[in-house]
């Protein structure tokens, strides 16, 4: 899968979905931003939360962006790859499948992360 284009088409809808419907995109960026902040957990490890989630959601989307962000965090493949492994451990054969994905997205997002 080619991570860069797939979240650009995603960030697009994004973008659509915000022209028909600016209360409810805008109320999820607020709830982001907040949610996201720095805080008693850390902004790197909020993400690497969020990625396991998405992993075992299967959320490529998810997947894509929070590797993107735990990247611009500070977040390192090794670090990655640990979190894919809980997810396995959690989520069993899907977790494993989409955790080889985030790995992917990893090597394709790390120059990427601004």
């Amino acid at each position: 899968m080619d991570f860069k284009a797939h979240l650009e088409t995603a960030n697009e809808n994004l973008t659509g979905f915000k022209g028909v419907n600016p209360d409810a995109a805008n109320g999820f960026t607020q709830l982001h931003m907040a949610t996201m902040a720095e805080g008693s957990v850390s902004v790197k490890h909020k993400e690497l939360i969020a990625l396991s989630i998405g992993i075992v959601r299967q959320c490529t989307d998810c997947i894509g962006f929070h590797v993107k962000a735990a990247i611009k965090a500070g977040a390192t493949k090794d670090e990655i790859a640990e979190t894919v492994g809980v997810c396995v451990m959690m989520g069993g054969g899907p977790a494993y499948m989409y955790g080889v994905g985030a790995l992917e997205a990893y090597d394709q997002l790390i120059g990427a992360e601004s």
